[in-house]
C-alpha cells in the first residue's frame, strides 16, 4: 500500500526538481490534471495501510504468531526502487501516447528533467523499506514483551470482580408479572 502514494511522491517531486516553482503549469501544460484526483485515493491506502499495521501490533499482542517471509533491507529497497522506477517510466510512456501537450517517447520519459525520477526512486524505495523494517521491528517488539500473557486480559485484571454470586430474582420482581391491584382495592 505504500508504492502506489511513494510513486506518486516521485512523479510530483520529479516535477518539482525540474521546474521549480512553474511545475504546476509544467504538470497543467503535459496532461497531467487527472493527479489530483488520486489524491483522496492515496489517502484511502495510507489509512488501509495504518489499518494493517495496528491490526499485526493486535495480532502480535494477543499471542499469534505474525510469520512473514523477511527479505532483507537491500533486497526490499531494491525492489521497492525497482517497481517505482518502472511505475514512473511506465506511466510517463503511456500519458506520451494519451496525453495532449505531452512529449512522447524516451523523451517524454526522461526528458525535460525526467533524470530525476531514477534517484527519486532510489531515495523512495529506501523510504518504502525502512517503513516496512520498523513495521516488523515493531510487531516483534510487541510480540516479545506480550508473550505467555494477553494484553486484554492485563488491561481489565483488576476490574474483574473475584467472587460473583447470582442473585435469585422473584418473578412477581420481573416486569412480566403484572401490574399490581388498584389503590385502595385489597387495602382494609
Amino acid at each position: 500500500m505504500l508504492l502506489p502514494v511513494a510513486a506518486f511522491g516521485v512523479h510530483q517531486l520529479r516535477y518539482e526538481l525540474a521546474y521549480g516553482s512553474h511545475s504546476g503549469a509544467a504538470l497543467a501544460a503535459q496532461g497531467h490534471g487527472y493527479l489530483d484526483s488520486f489524491a483522496p485515493w492515496l489517502g484511502v491506502l495510507v489509512a488501509l495501510g495504518l489499518g494493517s499495521f495496528v491490526t499485526r501490533l493486535a495480532r502480535a499482542a494477543g499471542g499469534r504468531s505474525d510469520e512473514r517471509p523477511r527479505r532483507s533491507f537491500a533486497a526490499l529497497a531494491g525492489l521497492a526502487s525497482l517497481a517505482l522506477l518502472v511505475t514512473y517510466s511506465t506511466q510517463e510512456w503511456l500519458e506520451g501516447m494519451f496525453a495532449v501537450g505531452h512529449p512522447s517517447g524516451v523523451e517524454g520519459v526522461f526528458g525535460h528533467g525526467g533524470y530525476w525520477a531514477v534517484p527519486l526512486s532510489v531515495l523512495a524505495g529506501v523510504v518504502v523499506a525502512a517503513l516496512l523494517r520498523f513495521a516488523a521491528a515493531a510487531v516483534e517488539a510487541v510480540a516479545r514483551l506480550t508473550s505467555g500473557r494477553s494484553v486484554a486480559g492485563l488491561a481489565f485484571a483488576s476490574l474483574r470482580p473475584t467472587a460473583f454470586s447470582a442473585v435469585r430474582v422473584s418473578p412477581l420482581a420481573r416486569r412480566s408479572a403484572g401490574r399490581a391491584p388498584p389503590f385502595g382495592i385489597g387495602l382494609s
